[in-house]
């Protein structure tokens, strides 16, 4: 549904050699005033793909204030009006990894524990679970499905707590949830 930028991962042979290049995450509509952005292009961004908003969010990444203008601004103002898009690029950053080994980060990001969470969080319990109508929905490419029930203890999160934050404060997020998608 999305796709995102994490800067340049490839080399001049186009082949994926990093996980990331600076702090600026965010998450952009595929299609935006007819611009064509080639998959594996030495020195400029490398697009990478997400299923909806959710998984966005939980690699941590934000609305692009471009071409998402109004998510953008809807995520903003759910944590603080006055925040500058630096500012929010700055605490992600914190939030994301610790420090990384090279191309797979996966065990470098930063889980953390936390109950009562939002519609739109995903957490981790044998993989990795949206919190979406009071029940947990497992990931597939074809989008969240086969919803259990939200076990009554606390749960590890893989959305950072400033994502959090927005969903709390009233951030809509788009989701691909099997059977529905909601805008």
């Amino acid at each position: 549904m999305f796709t995102g930028n994490r800067g340049c991962l490839v080399d001049d042979g186009e082949r994926v050699v990093r996980h990331h290049r600076g702090n600026l995450w965010i998450t952009c509509v595929t299609q935006f005033r007819g611009r064509r952005v080639g998959l594996a292009r030495p020195n400029r961004w490398t697009p990478i793909f997400f299923l909806d908003d959710a998984v966005a969010l939980a690699a941590g990444h934000r609305p692009c204030g471009e071409c998402r203008w109004a998510a953008y601004r809807a995520y903003r103002d759910a944590i603080d009006p006055a925040l500058r898009a630096g500012e929010l690029n700055r605490r992600l950053q914190a939030e994301r990894l610790d420090r990384g080994r090279g191309l797979a980060q996966a065990g470098d990001r930063k889980l953390w524990t936390g109950t009562d969470l939002p519609d739109g969080t995903v957490v981790v319990t044998d993989g990795p679970r949206l919190l979406n109508g009071g029940a947990l929905h497992a990931f597939s490419f074809a989008g969240w499905h086969s919803p259990e029930p939200v076990p009554e203890r606390p749960l590890r999160v893989l959305t950072p707590p400033t994502s959090v934050a927005a969903l709390r404060g009233g951030f809509a997020p788009v989701l691909e949830v099997v059977g529905t998608v909601r805008r």
